[in-house]
């Protein structure tokens, strides 16, 4: 019985350093055995876990298609051709993109994409009747089943950063940046803005807070007297996006333990700002 054990453990283990030595010296057959060769170099060490991780994107994005990593229509920001620089202000600070679709009456009428920059001058000059016409750039129409490898090719060798993403209908269905799709294989990219915006739960009213999305669960249950479970989630997001059971779009808002979560900002894969608003106390009889 003895040398039965020996024989299967020497079996196994024969095995497994053939599969090892198969992974290493044979040619992978499809994009699973190359998965499997970067994870296996990644335990080994060969590479770090970034690296791996870049790597692992890199063979994701070769299957994703854009209708994958578009921005939906709902939540994209845009500008109207017909307002002045001066009404279109609150959108631009509100959002603070470099660059916008321009539409005409609706987001299926797209004339075209402004680059903030090519205003900035005017807007130092105080010129804030503006027509956008003269500053328009071409919109970039790709459908929903472009390869998002093929598009990263193309905004490289056209040095163009945004692309319009339209349905089988041409009806306008989202959009995707070059920044959209670098994320997929570095992680999330944020900016100055978003650092700021994600460090602290700030008070913006007596009842109402700006919380960022990654807020851990302890830190929003000390500064609320919550109790939320942070076995559920890590993240304020987690539990709010767990919640809503979809991916919630900008404006919808749920009622959880007392409070109102709004959403304030969020991109087609995570929760980013979250609005959370207190249930006021009933008011108290004015003193004479």
């Amino acid at each position: 019985m003895g040398d039965d054990h020996s024989h299967s453990s020497k079996g196994s283990a024969k095995s497994w350093l053939e599969r090892i030595a198969a992974i290493f010296t044979a040619e992978p057959q499809d994009l699973s055995d190359l998965v499997e060769i970067i994870q296996e170099a990644g335990t080994r060490q060969l590479i770090d876990t970034d690296t791996q991780r870049m790597l692992e994107g890199v063979l994701d994005v070769s299957k994703m298609r854009a209708r994958d990593i578009m921005v939906p229509r709902s939540q994209m920001a845009t500008l109207n051709i017909n307002h002045s620089l001066q009404e279109l202000m609150p959108v631009l600070l509100e959002n603070n993109h470099s660059r916008y679709p321009v539409v005409n009456e609706d987001k299926d009428h797209i004339e075209g994409i402004l680059l903030v920059k090519d205003l900035l001058a005017h807007a130092l000059k105080g010129e804030t009747d503006l027509d956008l016409r003269p500053f328009l750039r071409p919109a970039v129409i790709i459908p929903e089943s472009k390869r998002v490898d093929a598009l990263l090719k193309e905004f490289r060798q056209k040095r163009y950063h945004m692309a319009v993403v339209v349905d089988e209908y041409g009806g306008v269905s989202g959009l995707v940046t070059i920044e959209d799709i670098l994320e997929q294989i570095v992680g999330e990219i944020e900016d100055e803005h978003d650092d700021e915006e994600d460090l602290d739960i700030k008070q913006m009213a007596s009842h109402v807070f700006q919380v960022s999305a990654l807020t851990p669960v302890d830190e929003f249950n000390e500064s609320f007297g919550t109790e939320f479970d942070e076995e559920e989630a890590s993240t304020i997001g987690g539990i709010v996006l767990h919640a809503f059971g979809h991916m919630p779009e900008k404006g919808e808002t749920i009622e959880l333990q007392h409070l109102t979560f709004k959403v304030s900002k969020a991109n087609n894969r995570r929760l980013v700002q979250l609005q959370v608003i207190k249930a006021k106390t009933p008011a108290e009889p004015p003193t004479e």
